[in-house]
């Protein structure tokens, strides 16, 4: 079978024909390899692929035919030379960190990522002398302010989480080439189904394929996304000798999500754009985020640079947190997790579960309310999902 060329063909093609290397067996679904070693033909071959001498499979750490094409076809999808899939999202940024970056290198980052993104760099990054220092995103001034010598990354997410803020890639990979740096993107929020970060002029981009690769709540993955040049060695060498690998099957189910990703999330857009706007302006609630709003800050960036405005929507309860928690406690259809991405809708609390390590200077700095909650919109007819909300919203009222 010819390989497919990703710019030939669309991004939904891509999600179904992409790194497809059928068997002798002729099967049609890509297959599942559970294997930990794999068998050499002699010595000889044994020792070529050990001394990389002679490509081909060694072991499932660093060397599996399932997640090899989990990898091409994400690589394909985002315009990427390689992708370097790994065993969770967090393991992907870790990954990505410790194989770019040495000892008194400094990042940039939005302040407007995920705690745990925060926790990653204020506590373990900085044991190996790695600094951090944090800007709004949609700062630009300030990006370029806090740049040093010594910087060698720029990281941030877009959209935002939980806020859906806005960053200009293009202005933002500008800078950093500029300045001798790396832009690394988190894609997240958006999948190549919505946005390419790498097409916007990113040296990187991250993924977590726990939310919306896979897609119904499954499995936890992750990926790193970018030239050949950036990850053969760096990042590689991480996953190889350091072992956050992701499994066979994890690779498979994500196979599975990633043919249907860009339907998914034309559904999820479309359905939180209804939800985003019924919630606009209603009794008790103080701020809606979403970037299909017109009102959004950075609405026409959203228009430019993404497909669609994605699945998420916050917004802030008149009450703090105590209002808050009423009204997620008084949903029924939604799921009370922090996982986002799923078919089924999601709430959470952001500054008491995904941002509760940051200390209450940091939650003011990123916008992270004591009343604000996050829905992730799932595939539940509208309707019913308004529903449920309008009796939490006039339950939390009443007390």
């Amino acid at each position: 079978m010819a390989k497919i060329d990703p710019a030939r063909y669309g991004v939904n093609t891509l999600a179904v024909r992409a790194g497809r290397q059928p068997t002798a067996e002729g099967e049609h679904s890509e297959p599942l390899f559970l294997t930990s070693s794999y068998v050499f033909k002699d010595a000889a071959q044994a020792a070529a692929r050990f001394a990389e001498d002679e490509p081909g499979n060694i072991y499932s750490r660093f060397t599996n035919s399932t997640v090899r094409v989990f990898e091409e076809r994400l690589a394909a999808m985002e315009q990427a030379e390689r992708c370097i899939a790994t065993a969770s999202g967090m393991g992907a940024i870790l990954s990505a960190c410790l194989g770019l970056l040495q000892s008194g290198d400094h990042i940039v980052s939005s302040r407007s990522v995920f705690g745990t993104t925060v926790n990653l760099f204020n506590k373990v990054l900085r044991k190996f002398s790695i600094a951090t220092s944090y800007v709004s995103l949609s700062d630009y001034d300030a990006w370029a302010a806090a740049i040093t010598d010594k910087t060698r990354l720029l990281y941030l997410e877009t959209p935002s989480n939980p806020l859906t803020e806005i960053a200009d890639i293009q202005r933002l990979a500008d800078l950093a080439r500029r300045r001798s740096c790396l832009l690394v993107v988190d894609n997240c929020f958006c999948t190549p189904a919505l946005q390419q970060p790498l097409l916007l002029g990113a040296d990187i981009v991250i993924h977590s394929a726990t939310k919306y690769l896979d897609g119904q709540g499954r499995c936890i993955g992750g990926a790193v996304l970018g030239r050949e040049e950036l990850l053969g060695e760096n990042v590689y060498h991480i996953l190889k000798y350091g072992g956050p690998t992701m499994s066979p099957f994890n690779a498979w189910v994500f196979l599975k999500g990633l043919e249907t990703l860009g339907l998914r999330m034309t559904a999820h857009s479309r359905s939180a754009a209804q939800i985003a706007d019924w919630l606009n302006g209603r009794a008790g609630i103080a701020k809606v985020y979403y970037p299909g709003l017109a009102d959004h800050p950075q609405h026409e960036l959203a228009q430019r640079q993404q497909q669609d405005f994605g699945g998420i929507v916050s917004f802030v309860v008149n009450g703090g947190k105590d209002a808050a928690w009423r009204l997620i406690d008084n949903t029924e259809l939604f799921s009370i997790t922090a996982n986002l991405g799923d078919s089924k809708s999601t709430i959470t609390h952001p500054a008491t579960t995904t941002h509760n390590r940051l200390t209450d200077e940091e939650k003011q700095k990123s916008g992270i309310a004591p009343g604000l909650v996050r829905l992730s919109i799932g595939h539940e007819d509208v309707a019913d999902l308004k529903d449920d909300l309008e009796t939490a919203l006039t339950a939390t009222s009443k007390n």
